[in-house]
């Protein structure tokens, strides 16, 4: 619990709101003159400070926010709030201007202060996650660096770390965005085959044939165009990790050739004759559910079995909201970027607020391009809610009647979402269907029969 600094010197202020928020579980220091205060203070238990800016021996205001600046020079991170008889507005403006957190003015409402002062500590112990955070990532390598501390992340990443070391087969199941591909990469980089290659491929992505030869390679004249040998991203991976995104689109013919290839270690090349032994580590990805493939044909029962060695499951942006301003925050600073006035960006609390109550379809993904794009639209170091786009709405959405069938509700809030989206993208289709989870003929599809230009 965060340590509270109460400066004030009328003792029946003190002990009626020391009792308060002892009562709320903090621990509080008192002080009544500025002696005392500066002496407090400088012994470094509490970030969170209550001043009074009347103090003995002067009893002047212009002293008071002289030590606000003291104070704030020995320690930027402090949440100083500034609570004074005198609420003139000059000086409102003034202790502002010099950093106080906030301003508050005699009688104070004892649950205004409750707010305030927890809204400091929340505020004071998010900024320390965040500076954990930066020193972890400097000195983590860049693929294994994963951010968050929600249970259900936490818990991903536990079961990661424990698989890792052995050979099993890893299933990542997520939707679009989550970060399966860099949980992927964390179980490499945290294996026995740290040294050996990390090779990634979209099983989505590329036509039967193609997939076939880029996954198992070809040897010369198997096809038009096979003019040499190719090895395959098997034998590239040999040694190390393949991961296998988007796994749930493999055409059928290709998940019985890589069925056996698991259950032997050999590969055969298109228009080869003998296998080749491979030593590849498998590591799957999915946004789909492989259980209702099965059931509709679509998915092999035996290789799902085959590739659930261990099961990860990524939790969406949305159900992990306390995350947010961490992830928010490492986007900013990997940016590196400066106001044109060489000012760092950061979130002020609304715009945190604003971030953790938007549903982010494209879940990362979405959030980094957020992230990337206030950095250009705003000149402001401190990011406020109407520098985000999800904010700026889109195209009015007649509303759908609560008696209206489920199925125009879903219509309508997927609309709602793609006109979102769009406009967040200024209209770019491509990156607009990677946020959303989309190809790109998907989402012209679904534009067209929602008349979305």
């Amino acid at each position: 619990m965060t340590n509270i600094l109460l400066i004030d010197d009328d003792r029946a202020f003190r002990k009626v709101y020391g009792n308060l928020l002892r009562s709320e579980g903090f621990e509080v220091f008192e002080a009544d003159d500025r002696p005392s205060a500066r002496e407090k203070f400088a012994e470094g238990n509490c970030d969170v400070v209550l001043l009074d800016l009347m103090l003995p021996p002067d009893g002047s205001v212009d002293s008071g926010l002289e030590q606000l600046a003291e104070f704030l020079d020995q320690r930027p991170q402090a949440k100083i709030i500034v609570v004074s008889g005198a609420g003139d507005t000059r000086f409102m403006l003034r202790a502002v201007r010099e950093g106080a957190y906030d301003f508050l003015t005699k009688p104070v409402d004892p649950d205004v202060v409750l707010v305030v002062v927890e809204r400091a500590a929340t505020r004071l112990e998010l900024e320390r996650q965040v500076r954990n955070l930066q020193t972890s990532l400097e000195q983590a390598q860049p693929e294994r660096a994963m951010i968050g501390q929600s249970p259900s992340f936490v818990r991903a990443v536990e079961i990661a770390e424990r698989v890792a070391p052995s050979d099993l087969p890893v299933l990542i199941t997520g939707e679009n965005g989550t970060g399966k591909e860099l949980m992927a990469r964390r179980v490499h980089q945290l294996s026995d085959r740290s040294d050996g290659a990390f090779v990634a491929v979209n099983c989505g992505a590329l036509p039967d044939n193609l997939l076939e030869s880029t996954l198992f390679g070809h040897k010369k004249g198997a096809f038009t165009g096979a003019v040499r040998d190719k090895s395959g991203l098997f034998s590239e991976a040999d040694g190390g990790t393949l991961l296998l995104d988007e796994v749930g689109d493999m055409p059928p013919h290709l998940q019985v050739k890589l069925l056996r290839t698991l259950e032997t270690g050999d590969i055969l090349p298109v228009g080869a004759e003998r296998p080749v032994q491979v030593d590849v580590r498998i590591v799957s990805a999915t946004n789909r559910d492989l259980l209702e493939l099965q059931e509709s044909g679509d998915f092999r029962e035996d290789l799902y079995w085959r590739i659930k060695g261990a099961q990860i499951h990524l939790p969406p942006l949305r159900e992990r909201p306390g995350d947010i301003p961490l992830l928010a925050t490492h986007f900013l600073n990997q940016s590196r970027s400066l106001t044109p006035d060489g000012q760092p960006r950061r979130l002020s609390e609304e715009a945190i607020d604003a971030l953790q109550t938007h549903s982010w379809p494209g879940n990362l993904r979405e959030l980094r391009h957020e992230m990337q794009r206030a950095i250009v639209m705003s000149t402001n170091p401190l990011l406020q809610p109407r520098d985000f786009a999800f904010t700026q709405g889109g195209p009015s959405l007649k509303p759908v009647d609560d008696d209206a069938p489920l199925k125009d509700k879903i219509e309508a809030l997927e609309r709602r979402e793609i006109e979102r989206a769009l406009d967040q993208f200024h209209g770019n289709r491509t990156q607009t269907a990677e946020a959303l989870g989309l190809s790109r003929q998907g989402l012209l599809n679904k534009m067209n029969r929602y008349g979305l230009s």
